[in-house]
């Protein structure tokens, strides 16, 4: 039997923020966002609650009819990704105070989230400045499954849902693996590295990966 996949909206936000949170709270990333427990047991929610309002402004979010996994994805036509533009580094201009201009995202996403935290902005311009701009394609922001449900397929089903479009109708994707597990899952799906890793300053490497649409019959392997 297949996974039940349905696309989530507003009335969706508590459970999927919920959700991210408990997936991201010890990720190698969130952890050095937030490198004291304490705070990021507080905090991490807001980072989280951003996102969702993110990928519904700029893309989608799909989620598992049982609520057990999420997908935030970003839809980036060609061109209009270009680092410290626009809003895909941070939240939307209408949810935040003033202080900075509408186009600088990352800076208002620190703002949003956890003003004190340079680090919030600062993964921000770094994941902008390697992000790809000379083609369309769907971004794949985050990814979560539930603790207690990891290992089922749930993810890999997800994604693939996408990638079945982007195969139909010939667009490019995109993502960064923030760990060694994941990146490999995703080159099985037909990613490939793109050749130089993000290295956060006295954190985690992150590893950007790209896939072109395939044709009928190309096998991923």
């Amino acid at each position: 039997m297949g996974v039940a996949i349905r696309r989530a909206g507003e009335g969706d936000r508590e459970d999927v923020v919920r959700l991210l949170d408990a997936a991201f709270m010890r990720d190698p990333v969130s952890s050095w966002i937030f490198p004291d427990e304490e705070h990021r047991l507080r905090t991490h929610g807001a980072l989280m609650s951003a996102f969702f309002d993110l990928a519904l402004s700029e893309g989608y979010v799909d989620v598992t009819e049982d609520g057990a996994a999420a997908a935030l994805w970003w839809s980036v036509p060609a061109g209009e990704h270009r680092a410290g533009e626009e809003s895909r580094g941070g939240v939307s201009g209408d949810r935040v105070g003033g202080g900075v201009s509408e186009e600088d995202g990352p800076a208002l996403l620190r703002e949003a989230v956890d003003p004190d935290n340079e680090r919030v902005e600062v993964i921000g311009r770094l994941t902008d400045a390697i992000h790809p701009a000379d083609r369309a394609h769907e971004y794949l922001h985050l990814i979560a499954v539930h603790p207690d449900r990891q290992g089922e397929g749930l993810g890999t089903a997800l994604v693939t849902a996408v990638l079945d479009r982007c195969d139909r109708e010939g667009l490019h994707a995109y993502l960064e693996a923030s760990n060694e597990r994941s990146r490999d899952l995703y080159a099985r799906l037909g990613f490939a590295f793109m050749g130089t890793t993000l290295d956060l300053p006295d954190g985690p490497r992150m590893w950007p990966m790209w896939r072109e649409p395939r044709t009928a019959g190309e096998s991923t392997d």
